[in-house]
């Protein structure tokens, strides 16, 4: 039970899991799932109830019990007691004060990451206003390499994201070469494929491959079908770079998704196996994203925000290239507006990266959701001076396969401009070489030796 009381009033709250949701910034999917605060004022009492909640606390209280869950024994049995022990004393209230100061720096941040648990992370997070999620990321670097080296200060990467609706390679490498001219693809080349086979993945990740290494492209592909598809592929001798699935925060909701932690296990031994990386060998891809749980009614009553804070336990536990929240896509049934889907965005990337991941973002919406581009100018705006590590690159920013809306190459190149950002060393390097870039600045007009293969040379594509 924790309570406050508010001018002789006596405010209690059943369990942690129940103060966390009231104490949450609004959002339709926890009003869908009735456990949100019924009105501003008792979600301000929960606030101040869940600032007076001590740190440890979280450890001897899980929002899901061990004995159900295999993320919650993930996160118990990974904690960093001595990592912890810093803060050990803290409230959640002192804990953001704490993360405020000028004295903690990235260092100390870095540090403190494995003694914390996405519970406390989200708890902490439901305390700050915009501006506060903002000023502490800013101070946490968290570089991955393979071929690239991601989450370097003053850099910004991008997925360059080709999809096409029948998977056409001619469609494909149009949109990859569209990218290209634009300074986008430095945190992979990814594809979501319009269908879900081994056979397809292959295919499309021998296209990739062929054109990585003919144009001697310095970044690292990634076909983003199901994990074990990936690790047949790899079976079958595919070109495989990063390993992607799609992850949440309960067993349960990662059950849906047709995974386990043992067979997340399984696709980083394979990737690893392979050793394609140059720089480094982090390989792993996970996407998440608010509302996820909720869908698949495996949320166990526990607020959008703090689920999506646990599926980060889940990806730090392998070593991860990329991590990204899709953010807007599940729909206005989850986010409804900018508003929220501007907040929920930055509580994931402050969360991400408070757990020590390479957070990046889809900054994105559906077409039915009360958002439009404008919207997210703003959240893209922010992110950038949060200093995320990459965002989406997608043709008009309309996602054509997905049916969504997202980030274009040209919205990568305001925000690196207007920050002084740059993509990573090793693909600025090759802009560079290969004339896409003059002295840092981008050229008009593509260079010939990186003109779209003409229709024989599509020909000899994998088909």
């Amino acid at each position: 039970m924790y309570s406050v009381t508010i001018d002789k009033v006596v405010h209690r709250f059943d369990d942690l899991k129940t103060l966390l949701a009231k104490a949450s910034t609004p959002k339709s999917g926890d009003d869908l799932a009735q456990i949100g605060a019924c009105s501003a004022f008792e979600r301000a009492v929960a606030q101040v109830a869940l600032s007076e909640v001590p740190l440890g606390a979280f450890l001897e209280d899980p929002v899901i019990p061990y004995e159900e869950d295999a993320v919650s024994r993930l996160i118990m049995d990974t904690h960093d007691a001595g990592a912890f022990a810093p803060i050990a004393s803290l409230t959640v209230g002192e804990f953001r004060d704490w993360l405020l100061s000028e004295h903690t720096t990235g260092n100390v941040l870095a540090e403190l990451a494995p003694g914390l648990t996405p519970e406390m992370a989200a708890a902490v997070s439901k305390l700050m206003r915009v501006q506060d999620l903002v000023h502490v990321a800013s101070k946490i670097r968290v570089v991955t390499r393979f071929r690239t080296t991601v989450g370097l200060e003053k850099t910004l990467c991008t997925r360059l994201q080709p999809n096409h609706p029948t998977d056409d390679p001619a469609g494909i490498v149009a949109s990859i070469f569209d990218g290209l001219m634009y300074g986008s693809g430095d945190a992979c080349i990814g594809i979501n494929p319009a269908t879900d086979s081994v056979s397809s993945a292959i295919r499309l990740l021998e296209l990739l491959d062929r054109l990585r290494e003919e144009y001697k492209i310095p970044t690292q592909s990634c076909v983003l079908t199901h994990i074990t598809n990936t690790i047949e592929a790899i079976g079958k001798g595919a070109p495989v770079d990063l390993v992607f699935q799609s992850i949440g925060g309960t067993e349960a909701v990662n059950r849906s998704f047709g995974v386990t932690l043992d067979i997340l296990e399984q696709g980083y031994e394979a990737g690893l196996s392979l050793h394609r990386g140059t720089v480094g060998e982090n390989l792993m891809y996970f996407e998440t994203g608010q509302g996820s749980a909720l869908s698949a009614g495996a949320h166990h009553g526990v607020d959008q925000q703090t689920v999506e804070a646990r599926a980060y336990a889940v990806a730090r536990k392998f070593n991860p290239f990329l991590v990204n929240s899709v953010v807007g896509f599940i729909g206005p049934e989850y986010l409804y507006d900018e508003k929220q889907i501007v907040r929920a965005g930055l509580e994931d990337h402050f969360c991400g990266k408070l757990l020590g991941l390479p957070m990046g973002m889809d900054v994105c919406y559906t077409n039915h959701a009360e958002a439009d581009q404008d919207s997210m100018d703003t959240l893209l705006t922010l992110l950038g001076v949060a200093g995320c590590n990459f965002i989406m690159g997608v043709p008009g920013a309309d996602d054509i396969m997905l049916n969504y809306q997202s980030t274009s190459f040209h919205d990568a190149l305001y925000i690196r401009r207007q920050l002084g950002y740059t993509p990573a060393p090793e693909f600025l390097a090759w802009l560079e070489l290969a004339g896409i870039v003059r002295e840092g600045t981008l050229q008009s007009a593509a260079p010939a030796s990186l003109r779209i293969p003409n229709k024989e040379q599509f020909n000899e594509l994998p088909s």
